[in-house]
């Protein structure tokens, strides 16, 4: 994630600086720092970060990801995501089995995420909301 999307996402959840750390359990000199890109936002903010916009925007999309990924019945059933009933929340939970493997770590995940459909109605959803 970088600095200009944390301070997007910090401002359409209309939270201060100080809100923001307190939501993130860090400090405002933290906070300051993403958002100048004086530091590199870890994993566990950008995590966090995104599942609050998420969950503040409501559901993102009507069906879970592996109907509209059409995902096999074999990939479904090794997929958390599928194991969890959280089709909409696949994109925060490490281990789905998106493109036939789970992706090695959090940022390659995301690198995968960014360019999916199911990800894509959250990113929309946030620019229908927020212009």
């Amino acid at each position: 994630m970088e600095s200009k999307e944390f301070l997007s996402i910090r401002q359409k959840l209309q939270k201060t600086q100080k809100q923001m750390a307190q939501l993130l359990g860090t400090s405002i000199k933290a906070i300051h720092s993403y958002e100048q890109g004086w530091r590199n936002i870890p994993v566990h903010v950008e995590r966090q970060i995104l599942f609050l916009l998420m969950m503040s925007q409501g559901a993102v999309s009507q069906n879970p990801c592996w109907v509209i990924r059409n995902c096999p019945d074999e990939r479904k059933e090794q997929c958390p995501a599928w194991e969890c009933h959280a089709g909409k929340l696949c994109w925060f939970i490490n281990g789905t089995i998106c493109e036939g493997e789970a992706q090695k770590d959090w940022r390659a995940k995301m690198k995968m995420c960014r360019t999916c459909e199911v990800f894509a109605s959250f990113a929309i959803a946030q620019e229908e909301e927020h212009p």
